[in-house]
């Protein structure tokens, strides 16, 4: 990953999923912080931060390759 996607992860990316609605989740997040010795969760937080930021960009590269049928006429 780039300087750009660890820095959109940081500011965010991150704060976003930490401020996010749980519900429905509890039980897999607090296994996932009970189950991970530290350095399972450091590999995963690292996991985690990668699928972001690149599911960040795919979403702009489709945003932008869909943005000709905005303008077409129907």
């Amino acid at each position: 990953m780039n300087d750009f996607t660890r820095w959109l992860y940081a500011n965010y990316i991150k704060p976003q999923l930490d401020k996010a609605d749980i519900t429905g989740y509890e039980t897999a997040l607090s296994l996932m912080d009970t189950t991970l010795d530290s350095q399972q969760r450091k590999f995963y937080d690292k996991t985690v931060e990668f699928y972001c930021g690149n599911a960040f960009l795919l979403g702009l590269r489709t945003g932008c390759g869909l943005s000709c049928s905005l303008y077409s006429d129907r």
